[in-house]
This record gives C-alpha cells, structure tokens and sequence, in this order.
C-alpha cells in the first residue's frame, strides 16, 4: 500500500502519459473499425459486441503484466436524436433487432484504459447506404457536423490556459499568462455564436470532465449550455487530462429522458455492504472487470450463465454504489451530433490524446459560414507550440467556413 503512495501518477511521469497515449491509440483504432462497421441494415447490439471484443483484443497485446486494463468505456452506438451512449442488451428482443437505416447520424463512444488511464473517444457518422457512402454531404446533415466540428475545435482552445503558447518578452508573456481563463458561460456564448452560424443548437448540459486515475469525473467540469441548477466547477490548468465534449442539435437543443431501460453503469467510490451474495458476488465481478469505468449490463449478461446478474445491479444502484446513466435524448427528436476527445495540458500546449479522426471538410458543402472575426481568431490559434520546421501561416478560416490551425506536436513532457 505505503509503495503504491509513493508512485507518481500525474503527467511528470513519462510513463504515465505513455499509458494514456496507448489507451488513446487504442481507442481510435477500435473507433475506426466499428465505423467501417456501421452500414445499412446492421444491428447495433451486434456492433457493440464487435466493438467490445476488438478492445478486448488490443489491450491483450499491451502490457502484458498489467492487472489493471482493460475498457474506460464500452462500444456505444447511438441513434439519431439519442444524446447520451446507447448500447442495448442481446437479451432484449426489441432493442436487439435495432438496425442502422441509411443516411442516420449515429454517434459511436467506446475507450480503453491501461493501469487506469483511461481515453474515451467519441465520434458522429452518417451512415452509408449498402451501395457505398456519398462522395458529398449537403443540407442540414452538412449543417450540423461543421457545426459540431467548429464548435468543438473553438472549445479544445478555450482550454488552454491564458499565456501557455505566448511569445515575445517575459514582461509580454507574463501579461498573456495574467489574462483570466474565460468564465464558463462566456464558453457557452462564443459556442452558441458557432453553431448558430449554422442555424443549429447547443445540446443543454454537454459537460467536459477532468480525467484521473480510475476516474472519468473528476473535481473539475465545464458545463455547456447548462439546464437549470447544473454549473460547472474550476479551470483547465497545466499538468491535467480532460474528456472535452462537444454536443450540437438541429433542434432547441432541450433534453428528455427516454423511456427506456438503462444499460449503461458504472461503479461509484461509495461503500456499502450489500446484503445478498448474488449482489456481492455481482459487484465483485464487475469491481474486478472494470473498475471505476462504464460498462455495459450486456457485457455482464454474456459473461454469465444465468441472470442473477440483475439482482445484483439493482441491489448495487439501489444502495447508491452503482451508478446507472440514464438515456437521454433531443426533446423534439431531431437529429444529434456528438463528439469527445481526450486530451493532455502540458507546458508544450494541448496534445490530443484520443480523438475522432481529422474531418474531411471537402466532403460537407453549406452556404452557411462563420463570420464572427473574435472566433475566427481564436480558431486560428495552435493548439501547441510547434517544435519541428516552421510551416506557412495558413490563410484565415473564415472566409471558407473557419477552418482552424492544426495542432503541432505537444511534445510528451508536462
């Protein structure tokens, strides 16, 4: 116990930002596969569990004397106008028989973690039709993923703490590094102003948590377009990992609960005694599984030969030990694009650690464009500092819908 102490788990361990990088490697590959996976016709329980078996493979071939691996977050694939990760039992006929229809947005989340560092990865397609996918994206499907695309490249710069890329003399870095990081609603207001570029919505209460070890909510949250009685709590600062989440609707952006059965749990850090030894024997198995992280009940349901397995999960949310996450989804039912990165601060800027792969903006054509000078600087910013040759200054985005910078190499020291 005294030994495990005394290991240092922030980013000033090399080794530590290692394992993040390779849960985060890790995760856009499975990402990538189960992207190819979701055609017309597909079911999505059937992807979940591909999805499921690919991380399950990868983190086999890493760290082969660590214990502590394995998910940070099932294979979720999500419908249309779902906001929260969806990913439905084979035990439930209905939600079983689920198939993708062709043009549908569907938002695909799932993560691995090595010695609990855990990447998460979030990412919104358009389905394909069996024939193969369109060359071009028009209209309002266009519409909603630049909005969600812009929205959250201007929302990983927002997280950079004021003066940590300044350049110039000391006495001009350190007035940079005395500006006071944007409040939290001054965050939503400059997002609001992206998506409204593109006649689009906030998705109310998108939050962005501080990641640590074994733990996907931290003490820090940013909280965009917040519901009444939510807010978010503290500032990005150097040396931390977050999960930045962006949300964008083409409807009013308000949320409902579905009704629908929750699938999606995961372990709390209360303690509790429960009474049966089903319920034990279930928490047990899922403390020695997968930790702190998600999981989903059909990874339990296809571990076990009988259902005893419920017991124990209600017995566990119902003595508040296990957490189960609600579905929500868009109020009027209109679609919802998503998307989640996980990233590291160093002194070196933001590095990405696990990301949705970059987008291809030659393939989504709108009239519609970003005209606000204030954020088309912002988004002209780097998101690090760029330690290899010196590149051409790029034209401003703006003028061709606000394509940002590209982020140079972070470097791996905090």
């Amino acid at each position: 116990m005294s030994e495990d102490k005394d290991v240092d788990y922030s980013l000033k361990n090399p080794d530590v930002l290692t394992k993040y990088k390779t849960a985060a490697a890790i995760g856009e590959k499975v990402l990538a596969a189960v992207s190819q996976l979701c055609v017309a016709g597909e079911k999505i329980v059937t992807i979940c569990q591909k999805g499921d078996k690919l991380i399950e493979e990868e983190v086999s071939k890493v760290y082969r004397t660590t214990k502590l691996k394995g998910f940070s977050h099932p294979t979720t694939v999500s419908p249309s106008s779902y906001v929260t990760p969806y990913t439905p039992l084979s035990s439930d006929t209905a939600e079983a028989n689920i198939e993708l229809q062709p043009g549908e947005l569907v938002k695909i989340q799932l993560g691995a973690q090595i010695d609990g560092f855990g990447s998460i990865v979030c990412d919104t397609i358009i389905v394909p039709p069996k024939e193969g996918a369109e060359d071009v994206v028009t209209g309002r499907n266009a519409d909603l993923i630049l909005a969600n695309y812009y929205a959250n490249e201007l929302l990983l710069r927002l997280m950079m703490p004021p003066g940590l890329l300044a350049s110039g003399t000391d006495e001009e870095k350190a007035k940079a590094a005395a500006v006071k990081a944007p409040t939290q609603s001054k965050i939503t207001s400059l997002l609001d102003k992206v998506v409204k570029s593109y006649d689009c919505n906030l998705v109310e209460s998108t939050t962005s948590w501080l990641f640590d070890r074994n733990e996907i909510e931290g003490t820090k949250k940013i909280v965009i377009a917040p519901a009444e009685g939510t807010k978010g709590e503290g500032v990005p600062q150097v040396g931390e990992v977050w999960g930045v989440e962006m949300g964008v609707t083409l409807g009013s952006g308000k949320v409902k609960t579905l009704n629908q059965r929750a699938t999606l749990h995961r372990r709390t850090n209360n303690t509790y005694i429960l009474k049966s030894q089903t319920a034990r024997k279930t928490l047990s198995t899922i403390q020695t599984k997968f930790g702190h992280f998600p999981f989903s009940l059909r990874q339990l349901e296809e571990g076990e030969t009988d259902t005893k397995y419920k017991v124990g999960v209600f017995d566990g949310v119902r003595s508040n030990v296990l957490r189960q996450y609600e579905l929500v989804g868009e109020k009027d039912g209109s679609p919802v694009a998503r998307s989640l990165t996980t990233l590291a601060i160093t002194k070196n800027g933001i590095t990405k650690l696990g990301a949705p792969p970059a987008l291809d903006l030659s393939k989504y054509q709108t009239d519609k464009k970003i005209t606000d000078e204030d954020i088309l600087k912002i988004l002209e910013q780097p998101l690090a500092k760029n330690k290899g040759k010196s590149k051409n200054k790029k034209k401003k985005p703006a003028k061709k819908a606000g394509k940002p910078e590209e982020e140079s190499e972070a470097g791996d020291d905090e």
